[in-house]
C-alpha cells in the first residue's frame, strides 16, 4: 500500500468516526430507554441537550428545544395510550416559546399521570413543560428557572424599563417597537403559565406563579433551588431513580482534549482505613 492510499484511508476514518460513536450511543440509549419503560410502565421520552459531536467532523453543536423537538415529543405522546403514565427526562437550558407550550399543553390534557425527571437543571422553556407535570422529580442540586420572555437579546421586563426611565421624546422608533412586543410577550406568558398550571395547580397558587416566573424580577439565569421551588408551590419530590443518572451518562457532554473535571467514577462508602470526615467548622 503507497502512502497516498494511507492517507485517504485515514481521512475516511477520522470522518466517519464520530458517526459510528454516535450510532452506538443512539442504540445504548433506546435499549436503556427500553428497560427503564418495563420497570415503571411508562413511556419515557428523553429532552437532553447537550453539546455532542454530531456534525460530519465531530465539531460540537449546540442544542435548545425548538419546533423539531416539540413535533418529536407531541408524536411520542400521541403514540402513548391515555392512560398510560408518561415519564420525560429534561436537561435543557430552554429554547423556543411557542416549541415549550406546545410540549406543556399537550402534556396538561393527559390523563394518565405525568412525571418529569430533572437530573440537573431545565431553565426557561424547561421549567414550563415542568409545569405541565403532575409531578416534577429534582435532583437536590438541580435548578428551574424564570420563564420571562427575552426580545431579541434583551429581557422584555428591561426594555420596558427604558419607557419609565427616559422621556419618550429621547427613544428612538425602534425602542419603541420592541417596546410595545415586549408588553404583549410578558402578557401573553403569564396568561400561558397560568393556564398551563391550572391544569395541575389552584387558581391560587398558578396566578401567584405565572407571575413570579414571567415579571422579569430576576435574571434570565437566576436558579431556582429545589427549596426555592418548593416554596414556590412547585409540586417537587427529591426521589431521583438512579436508572435516570445512568441514562444521563449515554449523553455525554462533547470534551475538549484535557477534560476539567476528573474523578474515580466509583461510589464511595465508608470502608476501613479510609479518613474520618470532620465536622465544618462553623
Amino acid at each position: 500500500m503507497d502512502y497516498t492510499n494511507f492517507i485517504w484511508i485515514f481521512l475516511i476514518f477520522i470522518s466517519l468516526a464520530p458517526m459510528v460513536k454516535q450510532r452506538v450511543l443512539d442504540s445504548d440509549r433506546l435499549r436503556f430507554m427500553r428497560r427503564l419503560e418495563e420497570k415503571r410502565g411508562s413511556r419515557v421520552i428523553a429532552l437532553i441537550h447537550r453539546q455532542e459531536s454530531m456534525s460530519f467532523l465531530g465539531f460540537p453543536l449546540a442544542r435548545y428545544i425548538d419546533i423539531q423537538d416539540s413535533e418529536e415529543v407531541l408524536r411520542a405522546i400521541k403514540m402513548t395510550d391515555p392512560k398510560i403514565p408518561i415519564d420525560i427526562i429534561l436537561h435543557t437550558p430552554g429554547g423556543l416559546v411557542l416549541a415549550a407550550e406546545q410540549i406543556a399543553y399537550a402534556l396538561a390534557k393527559r390523563k394518565g399521570k405525568v412525571t418529569v425527571f430533572i437530573p440537573h437543571y431545565a431553565m426557561s422553556g424547561g421549567t414550563m413543560i415542568a409545569l405541565a407535570a403532575d409531578e416534577i422529580v429534582m435532583d437536590d442540586n438541580a435548578v428551574l428557572g424564570p420563564v420571562d420572555p427575552q426580545i431579541g437579546n434583551y429581557p422584555a421586563v428591561s426594555i420596558l424599563k427604558v419607557l419609565e426611565e427616559k422621556p419618550a421624546k429621547d427613544i428612538d422608533d425602534e425602542t419603541m417597537i420592541r417596546a410595545d412586543i415586549a408588553r404583549k410577550a410578558i402578557a401573553q406568558v403569564k396568561d400561558t403559565i397560568r393556564k398551563i398550571a391550572c391544569c395541575q395547580y389552584s387558581e391560587e397558587v398558578a396566578r401567584p406563579l405565572s407571575e413570579t416566573l414571567a415579571s422579569g424580577q430576576w435574571t434570565h439565569d437566576y436558579p431556582i433551588s429545589f427549596e426555592e421551588a418548593r416554596e414556590l408551590g412547585f409540586k417537587v419530590s427529591d426521589k431521583m431513580p438512579e436508572e435516570v443518572y445512568k441514562l444521563m451518562n449515554l449523553y455525554p457532554q462533547s470534551r475538549p482534549q484535557r477534560p476539567s473535571v476528573e474523578y474515580i467514577p466509583l461510589p464511595y462508602e465508608k470502608r476501613p482505613g479510609a479518613p474520618k470526615s470532620a465536622n465544618r467548622e462553623k
